[in-house]
């Protein structure tokens, strides 16, 4: 058993909702990978080139790829991991995940294996005396270990070789001829193997000719690697199995229901160990083990009774809690050349950071239970096929070629749609490219959906709140909302910000969207009503492109128009403002005017404030820039707000000149000056990063738009991370493109 050690947390509190650089970073800022590495995996230098291909197997003419994700949340005997799993079926990566987390509330996964053996086996046939041969051999055994152990003298150095022999006599059948095979039971310690195996039995072969007076015909490892046993145990109490629509017991007793059906159907038992098996070669793939031989030997191992059966078993306990336990043999490595010449393998053994191959059987024995426990937990409650609806969808999404700034929105039309196929995926594409070429995908929402526009603020953030000019203008990206009627309380669901959850009635307890929800409800005296509120966001969460007013916005139309209130513009405009005092504490107003009115305005604070509409004598073409960090308003604003009490003249004279540019900014728009409009943006950055709300990821984005073309480039929105703009009349397709090669998300965008 592997002795507990302290590490790295394997807990990432919201991992899945979080972009893929911003995934990458998190993983480099709590260690797990060198800063190489995120570089490497942020530029694709992860991958196994062309080349590297060509030298490990014959007539190579490409590479093809497979999805690495994170199995989290992974504590086994005390240790925590995180586990690379390459595999292309969705559901898998979340469902063991879940199934870790699950477990880890209760201690995590208890495992133990065996010493890491492969057997060799020699065929012997033709022998003249087969009971007298097996004895002489036997007699001999430790000459033969001898022999095998001569052959590979480092292996022996490191504690491992040739440790013991067994002799198996076959006697002849109407269809098979009598034989001898001579099992070499070799500890090949953390490699896998097989070449060592295979020298042995072909360098021991003439010795048990020369001791048998048989003729030697094959000799080669076994793919039954059942002296390499692991064994893996979890144990979940009733009151961590209890669902929305199913008590603990009663999800407690299905799982074991559905085990005992594997246990004696071998037609379950097959679709059973092959769930199993999904986590299992996800894992050995991610680290370059031959995940083939790893099924062949656990589905001999599940048939070496009278019939093939379950590889897990899952009861109750005395406790009533549920037991799971699971025992297959798993022979693995860590080292070798066929591990060390693939990049992505190198890395993903160094995230894993198991200390020997024994090790990492361990680790992959907890990953086949969990998965395990997630499929029949899923069978014993909600069904399968629901919990593979929206990550079906995603597949689906992927395979009609929707873009990335598209692709969530997309996937919830889909699942909305209950048609989750390619050519709807296309049609739903369309329908949004439509959409926001004509002025916004919320432009034109249904009658009892409202909807809030995103923006992009390109001059005046921050020091608009103490009074200086800021240009607003909405983006393509919105965000609908609509509401039905339900039995009981009020449900707040937002599918891509990963909100799924009942108002709590303790305002201490609410979230974020929660208290937005709540203080609009309450203003509209609609608190006590019962209902459901589905939010549907274009708009990434926290990136600078006012999501929090656009959902405010899109609520109260929503709430609006089910419940016939008829509210003016300005009525949801102030109530938007009321909202985002909850996001943000001191708001400008800007965020939720965009997001109300949909339209280009020069803006200043006021009460009333004041509001100009902003004409474009032509379109202007932006690319935006998302970070993929959480751009957290509230704090900056809070940054700025202390700077300002401390050095009150010197960010004064920031904000003015903040100011001065948002009007000479106004004077090129109208007179199309683009060249001039650009500079503007970029002295309009530099004043930005002396109030300290830039970011690394801001400048980084901001440095690749500059160097490919764009005529100037800029944070947007609170900073921080976020997103940047960058003015692209000519160079859109190429800023974006080094974007992305820089692991960035971009979109282009058309203002005016």
């Amino acid at each position: 058993m592997t002795s507990p050690k302290r590490g790295i947390s394997s807990h990432i509190p919201s991992f899945h909702k979080l972009s893929l650089p911003e995934r990458v970073r998190t993983i480099r800022d709590r260690g797990l990978i060198s800063t190489q590495d995120y570089k490497n995996l942020l530029t694709g230098r992860s991958v196994l080139s062309l080349a590297n291909a060509d030298s490990m197997i014959e007539n190579v003419v490409g590479v093809m790829g497979l999805p690495v994700g994170l199995g989290l949340n992974f504590r086994i005997n005390g240790k925590d991991y995180v586990v690379p799993m390459a595999v292309e079926e969705p559901s898998i990566v979340a469902a063991v995940s879940f199934a870790a987390k699950t477990a880890r509330s209760s201690g995590g996964f208890e495992t133990e294996a065996t010493e890491p053996i492969l057997i060799g086996q020699v065929q012997v046939v033709d022998v003249p005396r087969p009971s007298q041969a097996r004895r002489k051999l036997l007699q001999h055994k430790e000459e033969v270990l001898n022999l095998a152990n001569s052959l590979h003298p480092r292996l022996v150095a490191r504690g491992g070789g040739a440790v013991d022999m067994e002799v198996v006599l076959h006697p002849a059948t109407s269809e098979t001829v009598e034989m001898l095979v001579v099992h070499l039971l070799v500890d090949t310690r953390d490699a896998m193997g097989a070449n060592l195996v295979n020298t042995m039995c072909e360098g021991v072969a003439s010795f048990v000719e020369s001791l048998t007076g048989g003729r030697v015909f094959l000799r080669i490892l076994s793919n039954l690697a059942d002296r390499a046993l692991v064994r893996a145990r979890m144990r979940v109490p009733v009151s961590e199995l209890t669902t929305k629509g199913t008590d603990g017991e009663q999800v407690r007793d299905g799982i074991i229901i559905a085990g005992q059906f594997a246990s004696i159907d071998p037609y379950r038992a097959a679709t059973h160990n092959k769930g199993i098996m999904n986590g299992i070669d996800a894992v050995a793939l991610a680290t370059g083990n031959d995940w083939r031989a790893i099924e062949a030997g656990a589905h001999a191992y599940a048939a070496r009774g009278n019939r093939y059966t379950s590889l897990t078993r899952w009861y109750r306990d005395h406790e009533g809690a549920l037991v799971g336990e699971i025992e297959l043999p798993l022979k693995v490595g860590i080292v070798g050349g066929s591990l060390q010449s693939n990049p992505t393998v190198r890395l993903n053994l160094k995230l894993l950071k198991v200390e020997t191959a024994t090790e990492l059987a361990q680790v992959m024995g907890a990953v086949g239970l969990a998965q395990n426990f997630a499929a029949l937990r899923a069978l014993a409650t909600e069904g399968i096929q629901q919990g593979h609806m929206t990550l079906h969808a995603r597949s689906v999404a992927s395979a009609a070629g929707v873009p990335a700034e598209l692709f969530d929105t997309v996937v919830e039309r889909l699942v909305d749609s209950g048609e989750i196929k390619v050519w709807k995926a296309e049609e739903i594409l369309s329908e949004v490219r439509m959409a926001a070429s004509t002025g916004g995908a919320g432009s034109e929402a249904p009658e009892e959906e409202g909807a809030g526009h995103g923006k992009i603020i390109l001059f005046g953030e921050h020091a608009v709140v103490y009074g200086s000019r800021a240009i607003a203008a909405p983006v393509p990206l919105a965000v609908r909302a609509r509401v039905t009627d339900t039995d009981a309380g009020i449900w707040v669901v937002m599918p891509r910000w990963g909100v799924e959850q009942r108002l709590h009635e303790d305002p201490r307890k609410r979230s974020s969207i929660e208290k937005t929800a709540a203080l609009i409800l309450e203003h509209l005296g609609l608190i006590d009503k019962h209902m459901r509120i589905e939010v549907l966001s274009e708009i990434p969460r926290a990136m600078g492109l006012g999501g929090s007013a656009a959902v405010a916005v899109a609520i109260i139309r929503a709430l609006d128009a089910h419940f016939e209130l008829g509210l003016s513009d300005d009525e949801v405009n102030a109530l938007a403002f009321q909202a985002e005092t909850v996001a943000h504490g001191t708001p400008s107003g800007i965020d939720n005017t965009v997001a109300t009115f949909g339209r280009p305005l020069l803006y200043r604070t006021g009460s009333p404030p004041e509001i100009e509409e902003v004409s474009f004598p032509k379109p202007l073409r932006f690319v935006i820039g998302i970070t993929g960090k959480e751009s957290l308003t509230a704090k900056m604003v809070a940054r700025v707000r202390d700077a300002h009490e401390k050095n009150r003249a010197v960010i004064d004279r920031v904000f003015r000149g903040i100011d001065a540019l948002a009007g000479q900014a106004l004077t090129a728009i109208k007179r199309y000056d683009l060249e001039r409009l650009g500079n503007l943006m970029n002295v309009c950055h530099g004043l930005l990063n002396s109030l300290q709300v830039s970011s690394w990821e801001i400048e980084e984005l901001v440095q690749i738009a500059r160097e490919n073309g764009a005529l100037g480039a800029k944070l947007t929105g609170g900073g921080g991370g976020g997103s940047i703009i960058a003015l692209c009349p000519d160079t859109a397709e190429k800023v974006i493109q080094a974007m992305k090669a820089a692991g960035y998300q971009a979109m282009e965008v058309t203002v005016g």
